[in-house]
Formats: C-alpha cells, sequence, structure tokens
C-alpha cells in the first residue's frame, strides 16, 4: 500500500517528548484513519507535530475529500457516505467512530477538514 511519513521541516522537528497513551486503542485508531485514506484517497502521508501541548497526527490522502456537511456526520456510528454505501467498495461506517471516540478517551480530539489541493486531512490530537 503507498502509506509514507512526510519529514518535511514544517510537519515534525525530529523532537517529541513522550505522550501517555493506551498503545493497542491509537494503535487501531491510526490503523483506520490509514485504512480509510489508502482505501478512499488511494495513498496515506502521515505528518507529526510536536507542540508544547500536544501531539498532532495528520493522516492525508489524495481523494475527493468529504462534502462538508458530511465531515461531522461520518464520525458518527454506522454513518456511510452515500458512494459507499455498495459493502464491496464501503466499510461498516465504524472505523471513523472508533477514532473519533478513541481520541476522546485520551482527552484529545479527531479532526477531518478537506485539504486545499484535493483530499481529506484527518488529524488527531493529543495532549500531554
Amino acid at each position: 500500500q503507498d502509506v509514507r511519513f512526510e519529514d518535511a521541516d514544517d510537519y515534525a522537528d525530529g523532537v517529541c517528548v513522550p505522550v501517555s497513551v493506551q498503545l493497542t486503542s491509537i494503535r487501531r485508531c491510526l490503523s483506520n484513519l490509514i485504512d480509510n485514506a489508502v482505501r478512499y484517497g488511494g495513498c496515506a502521508r502521515i505528518r507529526l507535530a510536536a507542540e508544547p501541548d500536544g501531539l498532532r497526527i495528520q493522516v492525508l490522502d489524495q481523494g475527493p475529500g468529504i462534502a462538508e456537511p458530511e465531515l461531522a456526520r461520518v464520525l458518527a456510528p454506522f454513518y456511510r457516505i452515500e458512494s459507499s454505501r455498495n459493502r464491496s467498495r464501503g466499510g461498516t461506517g465504524l472505523g471513523l467512530a472508533i477514532a473519533d471516540e478513541i481520541a476522546r478517551r485520551h482527552g484529545g480530539r479527531l479532526e477531518l477538514a478537506n485539504r486545499p489541493e484535493g483530499g481529506l486531512a484527518a488529524t488527531l490530537v493529543l495532549p500531554r
């Protein structure tokens, strides 16, 4: 699969203070985000930013993005965008809901945004 870590100066400085997490849950969260990026956007680009109050992990794709009215809805369990209703192409509608729940259990958040150049940015923000 086309998955890469982007080591650009704008996104990672090479230094990251550890963040306390439940490893299995965070692995599941990131796996869901990466799987979605590859499935719906053809690839996944991962960016890491250490910030004073936490850690920001972005999973970017080059797909069509998500219509603005749908961005909040796709975090609800079992909600699927109309174009992914076909079970052979789409999922169950749980991946983003699970990722969002994991982020919230860690005191963080999951942010979804369409990228100006196309594609979707799924950003996991975890506090220190």
